[in-house]
């Protein structure tokens, strides 16, 4: 079943494949903070010291959005819906506790069950980092936990239940290429529906973390593209040259958007593989096209019944092995050394 009319078919598998087969899609994703979200290891912000840009050679310390705390939240998005529309096991399938093992969650992002078995993931996420340094991408905020009329003291005893935290500034951006490797048509819209979906990232994800995804291309290849460190300085290149970075006032989203665009494009020319962009209006029509299906009940549910009959019939022939029936030849031989087979 054909479900999208602005991409060619040769892109796709008609099925997932068990093996490696040189096919990718790239989303070439922006995220931008819209609260104080925490993006943290033992209780301090992750960041890095690196070089701030490819012509800009002076070091700067960047925030850093670690892998799993991107695509933790993508791939919970997509079991949610799956849930919603009783599709497949998904029920039954409980996150980093028992996996059902044949749900497209399962089979596109992977899993690993100690001795049960695992799936390697064919969405690679790699550590994004913020475009804007670190002393000018964070603040500290004082955390108290009041009694029950509001204030800190009770009977003239003043609680200790206070603290501080680094939190993460809103208008920060962070550069972030997803890759799907592989994909089939269903596959590609599932994983594409979890960026777009996906609102909370970081810690305390019920209270604070609020992030936004803006696409700002999506490129199909015959292998990997540039890492998501090297489009960060390359947009702060284009930045700074311009003129648009002047910490501590927040970047502006459409200078932003622009300088990505603009940067992704520049550096996708120097590239030793075989691409199709898909980067201005070329990008435009597909997302619309992508929306028209995902806002839609009807085809939204059956763009998700086709990625678990793939992901499904993958895992019946490639994860979930049948035991091995014993041979003829076996049989006499155990017999014979006198074992027991019933």
């Amino acid at each position: 079943m054909n479900l999208l009319k602005t991409v060619d078919a040769k892109f796709f598998h008609s099925e997932i494949p068990a093996k490696p087969m040189g096919k990718y899609a790239h989303f070439i994703t922006l995220r931008i903070t819209e609260s104080y979200p925490l993006f943290q290891t033992d209780g301090e912000l992750n960041k890095a010291k690196v070089r701030a840009g490819i012509e800009n050679k002076e070091p700067i310390s960047r925030l850093a959005m670690f892998k799993r705390k991107q695509s933790t939240p993508e791939r919970l998005t997509g079991r949610e819906l799956l849930r919603k529309y009783e599709i497949g096991d998904a029920k039954n399938c409980d996150y980093n506790v028992d996996f059902s093992k044949t749900t497209p969650d399962c089979i596109l992002y992977g899993f690993a069950i100690g001795d049960s078995g695992s799936e390697k993931s064919k969405v690679v996420v790699d550590t994004a980092y913020s475009i804007t340094p670190f002393e000018d991408s964070h603040l500290n905020f004082t955390l108290n936990a009041p009694f029950e009329n509001g204030t800190m003291s009770r009977q003239g005893e003043v609680t200790s239940r206070i603290n501080s935290q680094d939190h993460i500034l809103p208008q920060v951006f962070f550069p972030s290429i997803v890759t799907l490797k592989d994909p089939t048509e269903a596959g590609f819209i599932y994983v594409f529906n979890n960026i777009l979906r996906t609102r909370h990232y970081g810690a305390q994800t019920t209270r604070t973390g609020r992030v936004r995804n803006e696409l700002i291309g999506v490129i199909f290849a015959d292998g990997e593209i540039i890492s998501n460190l090297l489009l960060t300085q390359k947009i702060y290149d284009v930045m700074k040259k311009k003129g648009e970075i002047n910490p501590p006032d927040p970047l502006q989203e459409d200078e932003v958007l622009k300088a990505a665009t603009e940067a992704i494009t520049s550096l996708m020319k120097d590239e030793y593989i075989s691409h199709t962009d898909f980067i201005g209006e070329s990008l435009t029509l597909l997302l619309n096209e992508v929306k028209s299906i995902t806002t839609n009940e009807t085809q939204l549910q059956a763009m998700l019944m086709q990625a678990n009959t793939e992901s499904s019939t993958y895992a019946q022939t490639w994860v979930l092995k049948p035991a091995k029936k014993e041979s003829k030849k076996d049989t006499k031989s155990n017999k014979k050394a006198g074992v027991v087979t019933e």
